[in-house]
């Protein structure tokens, strides 16, 4: 059994719903950590359900209850292989803090390892999205110089004609234009757009101004399938 086949089942076992593994030598932020392993949780569907009139507070609770439970998850997987013999680091949501940079980003975000791992695409909404959940998931990553057999990557979108997400944004955030890997995120959304919509939103749902909306979740013909399935 390879330390690939174990890790990702241990993953599983601990609450991921996917897992993959990409090379990341050309970007990692961590010298010699040329592999990256991201795994992500899906939201439920009755809370995604109810996001028409996004954001609702069933969904913030949610949000914050799943990056807990992925800073543990990438802690576990962190742990998992130092005791194996590897070096290893979680790039949880507490060590990164909320210093984003000036375009709300962390210097190697866990949808670009996604990507690069083959487990989905950054749809027109910046959101990493895949066939089967469309965005209603929240993503980690750990960093490793474990030997993984790594993912085919998607370098470009799936999202083709679809504009299902840009139409939803009352922000005017989302351009239209497709994802691909050489697109630097302000190039084809505006996180500024999007933040100042969502404390307004934020304000007028929950009664307190916050960076959150979910209406580009919601409207995703992917989310709306995973919705939708018994």
């Amino acid at each position: 059994m390879t330390i690939s086949f174990e890790l990702k089942n241990y993953l599983l076992k601990n609450g991921a719903i996917e897992v993959g593994y990409a090379d990341i030598e050309n970007f990692t932020p961590k010298k010699d950590l040329n592999t990256g392993i991201v795994f992500y949780i899906t939201y439920p569907k009755e809370i995604i359900k109810n996001m028409k009139n996004a954001p609702t507070k069933e969904y913030v609770e949610e949000l914050v209850s799943l990056n807990t439970r992925l800073d543990e998850l990438g802690m576990k997987c962190e742990e998992y292989l130092i005791n194996k013999g590897f070096n290893a680091y979680a790039q949880t949501k507490k060590r990164l803090g909320t210093d984003f940079g000036e375009f709300n980003s962390f210097e190697l975000p866990h949808k670009t390892i996604a990507t690069r791992a083959g487990l989905g695409w950054i749809g027109k909404s910046a959101l990493f999205t895949t066939k089967k959940y469309g965005s209603a998931l929240r993503l980690s990553s750990v960093l490793t110089d474990a030997p993984l057999k790594i993912g085919t990557p998607i370098l470009k979108s799936q999202c083709g004609k679809c504009m299902e997400c840009r139409n939803a944004c009352p922000g005017g955030a989302i351009s239209g234009k497709e994802w691909n890997y050489r697109l630097k995120r302000n190039e084809f959304y505006d996180d500024k757009k999007c933040e100042k919509y969502a404390l307004k939103v934020s304000e007028e749902n929950l009664g307190k101004a916050d960076t959150v909306c979910g209406k580009c979740i919601y409207a995703c013909p992917h989310t709306q399938r995973y919705i939708k399935k018994s």
